[in-house]
């Protein structure tokens, strides 16, 4: 038999976790809503693109780096807006982004340049981007306007379509104050310049109010992570605001033995069983995806009971405590997050990562089943 280690996505989760950031937005201003850009990011941040994309069947539009993620969304048959959040990277580019009909971010000098070289057959969409603080993508506040005038001049010769603005908040988890200070600065730039706005990821547009205060022309908020069922923010669980997780990352127990007190388990014996316990072996390594530098008390579900993870995580295999689940035994269920076991969040917490790294990490050698 193969393996017994399975991801289960499930894209009624991603359908409803589209649904739900909706309506939290329509919460704010049910007359003015914000159009959603779903992010697909990292294949679809683990999810797998096929996945993502019939998850999220109602979006207004998709978001992604990857080109050929971008292309490949266009087979499977999504007609709407696509964006790419980083633009293009050469000239040769430009020939796909006209042949797939992709929206393009533009955030420096040289992807100016490249479209001022007239190798567009026909106006692409744009989204010029403003560093408010996050310096990552974007051109400085000083630069910014000079910058969308050249993107309103090959506007007028026919180069590019539709305008917009955009940014990205480095804090809208944390810091309300960093993100209404980053969100004046864009106001204050932008101000007067016609074109859609975009600044809202997932904790902006979880956030109450915060995408209601944006003005300068119909937004678009690009929500990822929440989309998937995980949360933004490190206090506040995915359930708290109604979201479902779309990964279930399951396995299976193949070995059960009891360790003598004292005696340890696992690589490095950086664990030591307190009193004689009885430890199951779980077919999920980091060959897999899950953290290697998980820490014993990582939760893990065996056989629907709450237990931990002891020991150094193997490439191939982990162990787990099975002295709260007396039952269990060779073939018994394992949940390492996702429905009926820990979120991915409460993983991640534990591993001090975030649950974006873990879905994305989900290696290609494991089995996945799309619901």
């Amino acid at each position: 038999m193969p393996r017994p280690i399975l991801a289960t996505i499930d894209t009624n989760a991603l359908a409803h976790n589209l649904q739900t950031v909706a309506q939290r937005l329509a919460q704010d201003d049910p007359n003015r809503s914000p159009s959603i850009w779903a992010v697909m990011k990292s294949h679809g941040y683990g999810h797998g693109i096929a996945a993502a994309v019939r998850g999220f069947s109602q979006a207004d539009g998709l978001a992604m780096l990857d080109l050929d993620e971008a292309v490949r969304c266009r087979e499977l048959g999504w007609t709407g807006p696509i964006l790419l959040l980083e633009g293009f990277f050469e000239p040769a580019d430009l020939d796909v982004l006209f042949r797939y009909c992709l929206s393009t971010t533009i955030h420096c000098a040289e992807q100016l340049d490249m479209l001022e070289a007239g190798l567009v057959r026909a106006p692409l969409d744009a989204l010029v981007k403003l560093n408010t603080g996050m310096h990552r993508l974007g051109f400085q506040p000083g630069e910014y306007r000079d910058a969308y005038a050249r993107a309103q001049a090959l506007q007028t010769v026919g180069v590019l379509g539709t305008l917009g603005k955009m940014t990205h908040f480095a804090r809208a988890d944390d810091d309300a104050t960093l993100t209404q200070e980053q969100l004046a600065c864009f106001q204050d730039v932008t101000q007067g310049l016609p074109g859609a706005v975009s600044v809202c990821n997932s904790a902006a547009t979880l956030t109450p109010g915060l995408a209601a205060g944006v003005a300068g022309g119909d937004q678009w908020v690009r929500p990822g992570i929440c989309l998937y069922g995980a949360s933004p923010f490190a206090d506040q669980p995915a359930d708290a605001f109604g979201l479902r997780p779309a990964m279930t990352l399951s396995a299976q127990v193949i070995s059960v033995h009891t360790v003598p007190a004292g005696e340890a388990v696992g690589y490095g014996q950086v664990f030591r069983a307190p009193h004689p316990m009885r430890v199951g072996i779980v077919a999920c390594g980091y060959a897999d995806g899950y953290p290697r530098h998980a820490e014993t008390g990582t939760p893990i579900t065996v056989a629907g009971v709450r237990t931990r993870l002891v020991g150094r995580v193997s490439m191939d295999m982990l162990a787990v405590d099975l002295d709260p689940v007396p039952a269990a035994g060779v073939g018994s269920p394992v949940v390492l997050w996702g429905q009926g076991g820990p979120s991915v969040d409460e993983v991640a917490l534990a591993c001090g990562t975030i649950g974006y790294e873990l879905l994305c990490a989900v290696a290609p050698r494991v089995p996945r089943r799309e619901l």
